[in-house]
Parts: C-alpha cells; structure tokens; sequence
C-alpha cells in the first residue's frame, strides 16, 4: 500500500526502502524521524515554490543528510555533513545509479547547513536544505496548513527534539572541534563545551606564516 503523509508520497522503489532500513538499523529513533521529517517539509516547500526534485534523490538527501553525526565514514574528521554525504554517494553507486545522480545528492547533503547557497542549486539541493530549515528552526513553518503538520508529527513524533538534536551534535562534534571551523556547527560546541572557543578567519590570517 502507498505511504502517503501530508499529501506527500513515499516513493517506493528500492533504494528508498534500503534507505529507511539503513537509518533505522544504523542511526536512532531521533535521526530517523528527523530525517523523514525533513524529506516531508522539504518536499511540501518545492511543491509550494514550484520546484521538481526527484522524489527518490530527495528521499535519499534526507535520509543521508545527519548519518555523519553518529557514523563517520573514515578515520579521517572532516565536516560531518561529507560524511553523510560520501555515505550516501557510496550507497547509490553500489545500487547502479548514476554519478550524475550520485553528485546530486553529495552536494544536497554536504551543503544543507550552508546558509544562502542551495536554494540557488539543483531542486534537490534546494528542498533538502528547506527540509532541514523547517525542521530544526522553524522556517516557512506558519505557511504550512495545520492538517499537514498534524499528520507529518503524528507520524513522526518530535518528541524533546530540541535538547536531544543539540546533544546530538555535541556528542557527534565534541571529537573533532576542528572540523567546525567556519561552519554552523561551532555554534552548539562553542555553547554547550565548556573552554571551546572558536578559531576566527581574523585569527587565521594575522597568524598566517607570512611577513607582515
């Protein structure tokens, strides 16, 4: 039977029902329905704005989006939004799909905490980043009908997610401060890790190795 939420429909193929298996078995209850979440609210938003993202690379987007906070990908830190995205790049080429369609969902993920720069992308891009935005703060959340946000909720219970998504990402940051530089993320550590301080771009270039 069709899973339909909101009006949105699941897509059913199989790399989306791989997908909602490896969240579940892989990540926790909050990630997961954060996720779905987000593939609910970023495809009710490119309905509105008029935007066509395929509804499969939009589900994988989503379902990628936050992996990188609880399962790095190597041994070597970089952002956690690449981890999820080479995640993801990883599970769609070993299941036969394109690279261009690979590439389409590495940036949606790499990029969904970067203020500015995915609406101007491909749809996916755009609508996972608006996903992501409605869900953690509340964007564009009074343009939503309340029927919708009552089913997309009742599905997928919010629960306390404000403490345990910011304690989600202390506790898939608080290893690799470094890999916050210049990014949102310094926000939640910088709060929540008593004696982190972040490293300023001012910083950077008048310790720069070259002479004044």
């Amino acid at each position: 039977m069709t899973d339909i939420i909101a009006g949105v429909e699941i897509p059913e193929t199989s790399a989306v029902a791989e997908a909602t298996d490896f969240l579940r078995e892989r990540t926790n209850p909050l990630i997961f329905h954060h996720s779905r979440r987000v593939f609910l609210f970023g495809s009710l938003h490119a309905r509105e704005l008029n935007l066509r993202p395929d509804p499969e690379l939009l589900y994988i987007s989503a379902m990628f989006h936050d992996v990188g906070l609880l399962i790095p990908f190597s041994d070597t830190q970089q952002r956690f939004e690449l981890d999820g995205a080479d995640h993801a790049r990883k599970f769609l080429l070993d299941r036969g799909f394109s690279q261009s369609a690979a590439e389409v969902v590495w940036r949606a993920i790499a990029l969904h905490t970067t203020p500015g720069i995915p609406g101007r992308m491909d749809p996916e891009v755009a609508a996972t980043n608006y996903g992501v935005l409605t869900d953690a703060v509340g964007w564009r959340l009074d343009g939503l009908e309340s029927h919708q946000l009552d089913e997309i909720v009742a599905a997928h219970p919010r629960g306390n997610f404000k403490k345990e998504f910011l304690q989600a990402f202390v506790d898939g940051l608080k290893d690799r401060p470094d890999t916050t530089y210049g990014t949102i993320n310094a926000d939640v550590l910088e709060h929540f890790v008593p004696g982190f301080r972040r490293t300023s771009m001012v910083e950077r270039i008048i310790d720069a190795p070259w002479p004044q």
